[in-house]
């Protein structure tokens, strides 16, 4: 029986984190901060709210890939302050990125094995992340404490 090679998987984009490792963006869903929301004013509650919606989608989604939230930029534009508090604005997208990368444990076949993270990040335009041109929060994710080594 013959075998045929697998294909390369092909990632959207390759992130080099802070770290130096290289992590493979490998499906990316972009949508907006305040999209569906109803007619309040952007403030802390509503976007807690928001973000735990994105969180337990991400989940659901990836239920065998740790999930990783980098802290959203806030921002406190002048204006007046309503019944739920002051205007807090977060960035206009929301990011759920699944990236892969080599093994974490050594003692891994590397070519059996490789290692996954879901990342959640805020960021202003719906661009793809490439290279060292990424949100600082997402260069910064520490891989090796949250990422999770699995079997191809």
């Amino acid at each position: 029986m013959h075998h045929r090679p697998t294909a390369p998987t092909m990632s959207l984009a390759r992130v080099l984190l802070a770290s130096g490792r290289s992590v493979d963006l490998c499906d990316l869903r972009l949508s907006s901060t305040y999209g569906g929301t109803p007619e309040a004013y952007p403030c802390k509650p509503l976007n807690e709210t928001r973000i735990k919606d994105v969180l337990r989608t991400a989940e659901q989604t990836s239920p065998h890939t740790p999930v990783h939230l980098v802290p959203p930029a806030r921002e406190y534009p002048d204006q007046y302050a309503g019944a739920l508090g002051p205007v807090e604005l977060l960035p206009s997208v929301a990011c759920v990125g699944t990236f892969r990368s080599t093994a974490l444990d050594p003692s891994h076949d590397p070519v059996l094995y490789r290692s996954a993270l879901t990342v959640i990040w805020f960021q202003p335009t719906p661009r793809l992340p490439s290279g060292c041109d990424a949100e600082a929060g997402l260069r910064d994710v520490r891989w090796d404490e949250l990422a999770r080594d699995y079997e191809l």
